[in-house]
């Protein structure tokens, strides 16, 4: 994200970028656009990102540097916020 993309953003939008590396709205509009979301729903879009998470921590893969380590970071927080935000509340 540019700078001043970045700058223009409200404190909570900031914090929300910090975590999943995108805005929630951002994040909404992804998810409920995938095709993996409509046809397999919520909880297999989740274990997606896990899986990836997991192989970006992979050390087969050479050493987790810091980068490596972030994605993977904001790919769990992902899919733990689809998971509250899709499947959890359904459930309630």
């Amino acid at each position: 994200m540019a700078t001043a993309t970045y700058q223009a953003l409200t404190e909570q939008e900031k914090r929300e970028v910090r975590m999943y590396g995108v805005t929630e709205a951002g994040m909404r509009e992804a998810v409920e656009s995938s095709i993996t979301f409509r046809f397999s729903g919520p909880a297999m879009m989740a274990a997606s990102l896990m899986s990836d998470a997991q192989e970006m921590i992979n050390t087969e893969y050479g050493e987790v540097d810091y980068m490596r380590a972030e994605d993977a970071r904001q790919y769990l927080n992902r899919a733990k916020w689809i998971l509250f935000e899709y499947v959890m509340k359904d459930g309630e």
